[in-house]
């Protein structure tokens, strides 16, 4: 089936994010024609775009990337053609936007700590996350910190809570970078 818009996203817990966001607001992606792919860390974005944007299939492009990892999609949005000199508000043009810090940070800014940790309550991780709270590297941490951190350790946690978050979310209070993808 041929893919009219591919959404390029670091890892998989922001696809789950974003997959989870469009079916809380009734939409298919699928049948809009609309792929999430995961691209395995913000180094792999230039081999994509080159493989899909302007010089390879063509193909509408938007994406998603933590703060951290901005540098990366950049110069590979750059490398790719779509633009020189990117400012952040350019790439956004471009339908491609930067969380604050990372997804997780998004998530728990919008959320509340306290409705977050609701959500780690409901799925029997409370004392877990009392446990990471009490280690010395993260005592005396913001909440949101230790939360983010939490989210960020064991196995699939981080793909699982990105669902959870999402659900939990009141969509009249959407991460920006989650909604800016989508609405792009």
């Amino acid at each position: 089936m041929h893919r009219r818009t591919v959404v390029l996203v670091e890892g998989t817990s922001d696809q789950v994010a974003l997959e989870t966001l469009a079916h809380r607001r009734g939409r298919n992606l699928r049948s809009e024609g609309i792929s999430i792919v995961p691209i395995g860390g913000a180094q792999a974005i230039g081999r994509f775009l080159d493989r899909l944007g302007p010089q390879g299939l063509d193909l509408r492009l938007a994406g998603m990337c933590d703060a951290a990892e901005e540098a990366h999609f950049r110069r590979g949005l750059e490398r790719a053609g779509l633009a020189a000199d990117l400012t952040r508000g350019d790439m956004e043009a471009h339908g491609f936007y930067v969380c604050v810090e990372d997804l997780e940070d998004e998530l728990i800014r919008c959320l509340g700590a306290a409705a977050v940790e609701q959500v780690v309550d409901a799925q029997g991780e409370l004392q877990s996350f009392r446990t990471l709270q009490k280690q010395p590297a993260w005592r005396g941490r913001n909440h949101e910190e230790q939360l983010r951190r939490f989210m960020g350790s064991g196995g699939r946690r981080k793909i699982r809570y990105a669902r959870l978050l999402v659900e939990a979310l009141d969509l009249g209070r959407v991460p920006r970078p989650l909604d800016g993808v989508l609405a792009h």
